[in-house]
C-alpha cells in the first residue's frame, strides 16, 4: 500500500502538469515562399494565431489537441499534437502548395486585327517608352516660323534642344534612357526565367540574384540575346555569367574578410 502511495505522489504532478497548457513553438515548412500570415488554429481550445514573415509561429496547447493550419495559397492540414511535441525542438509542419490547374486556353492571332486596323495610332508609326519620349522632345530641333518687319517671314530652328544640351538636361535624359532599358531588361528577365531557377540552377544564393539581375544586364551577349528572343543562348550565356559573378562574390568576401583583419 506505501508503495502505491508513493508511486501516486510520483506521477500525480506529471499528470497534471500534463494537462496544463503551455506553448507549442512551430515553423512551417513548404515550397511557397509566401510563408507569412498562415493561420494555426487549436480547434480544441478554440485559440488561433498566425505565422510571421518565416513561417514560425507559438500557440497554447495541450497533448491531443488538434491544431489546424489553413491559408490561401496552401493545402489546409490538421495536426493532433503529442508529448514529444512539447520539447524545446521546434514542430515543424509540412504544407503544400495550392496549385489551381487552369483549363487549356486557346489564342488565335487575327493578323488583320490591330492597332492599326482599327484606327487607333497611324500605320508605320513608332512607339516610344516614357524615357525616349522625353528625351526625343528634348533634343529634337523644330522648325519654327518667323515675322520680319516689312510683312515677310521666315523659318527658324528652335533653341530648346540648344538649351538642354547646354544646361545638361539631354546628357541626363539619356542617362535615364540607359537605366530605363536595363530595367526593363531585368523585368523581361524575370519573366523568362524563375527566381528558383538562379538558386537552384545556376547556384545563385537567393540574396544575391537581385544583385546578378543587376550584373548581367551590363553584358552585350546576354542583352542581344535577350533582343533576339533567342531564349537558348540566353540561357547558355547566363551559366557563364553566373561563375563569373560567384567568383567576384567570393573574391569580395576575401577582399573584406582581409581588411577587418
Amino acid at each position: 500500500m506505501a508503495e502505491r502511495l508513493l508511486l501516486f505522489f510520483i506521477f500525480s504532478p506529471l499528470i497534471v502538469l500534463s494537462q496544463q497548457d503551455t506553448i507549442v513553438h512551430g515553423k512551417i515548412v513548404s515550397e511557397s515562399s509566401m510563408l507569412e500570415g498562415i493561420h494555426v488554429i487549436n480547434l480544441t481550445k478554440h485559440l488561433g494565431t498566425i505565422t510571421d514573415a518565416r513561417g514560425y509561429f507559438h500557440v497554447k496547447a495541450t497533448i491531443s489537441d488538434t491544431l489546424q493550419f489553413s491559408a490561401i495559397n496552401l493545402k489546409a492540414t490538421r495536426y493532433i499534437l503529442k508529448e514529444s511535441d512539447f520539447s524545446d525542438n521546434l514542430l515543424l509542419i509540412k504544407m503544400e502548395s495550392l496549385i489551381t490547374e487552369l483549363e487549356e486556353v486557346a489564342i488565335i492571332n487575327y493578323k488583320n486585327i490591330n492597332a492599326v486596323a482599327l484606327g487607333i495610332v497611324p500605320a508605320n508609326q513608332k512607339t516610344y517608352t516614357p524615357a525616349e519620349r522625353k528625351l526625343k522632345t528634348a533634343s529634337e530641333f523644330k522648325p519654327e516660323s518667323t515675322f520680319y518687319f516689312g510683312g515677310t517671314t521666315g523659318v527658324s530652328l528652335s533653341f530648346d534642344a540648344i538649351l538642354n544640351a547646354i544646361s545638361g538636361r539631354t546628357t541626363m535624359l539619356k542617362k535615364e534612357l540607359v537605366v530605363e532599358r536595363k530595367e526593363l531588361l531585368q523585368a523581361k528577365t524575370s519573366d523568362y526565367f524563375e527566381r528558383k531557377y538562379f538558386v537552384e540552377t545556376l547556384k545563385i544564393p537567393d540574396e544575391f540574384v537581385d544583385g546578378f539581375l543587376f550584373y548581367i544586364v551590363d553584358n552585350e551577349k546576354f542583352v542581344n540575346a535577350m533582343k533576339d528572343k533567342n531564349k537558348t543562348m540566353a540561357t547558355f550565356i547566363l551559366s557563364e555569367l553566373a561563375v563569373e559573378y560567384l567568383k567576384l562574390k567570393e573574391q569580395e568576401t576575401l577582399n573584406k574578410s582581409t581588411n577587418e583583419n
